[in-house]
């Protein structure tokens, strides 16, 4: 069992920076990979990063560059580091992780709007 704890999203103007935090708790020597996804109306959920225990990382096309993912250690918690951000960026961003045997805990979501 995992618990998660979102936190961080807001509103900015187009250029400006964001820090999502995404807290677990539970089985956390379970934990193969932490990720951050986004979803907009009529859009399915996307892959924005994740990164894994052994700290493999991966990102969006569209984010490389300028979003960063990142855990402590020892591993309980994920940051999305988000700068220059776009109004295509606006969407509810969620926290996800996955437990060896592909257990899928998702978090609540966390609304970031990009918006002049």
């Amino acid at each position: 069992q995992v618990q998660l704890v979102e936190s961080g999203g807001g509103s900015v103007q187009p250029g400006g920076s964001l820090r999502l935090s995404c807290a677990a708790s539970g089985r956390l020597f379970s934990m193969y990979s932490m990720g951050w996804y986004r979803q907009t109306p009529g859009k399915e959920r996307e892959l924005v990063a994740s990164i894994t225990r052994d700290d493999t990382i991966n990102y969006a096309d569209s984010v490389k560059g300028r979003f960063t993912i990142s855990k402590n250690n020892p591993w309980n918690t994920v940051w999305l580091q988000m700068s220059g951000l776009k109004a295509e960026d606006t969407a509810v961003y969620y926290c996800k992780v996955v437990l060896f045997g592909a257990s899928v805990y998702w978090g609540q979501g966390t609304q970031v709007t990009v918006s002049s």
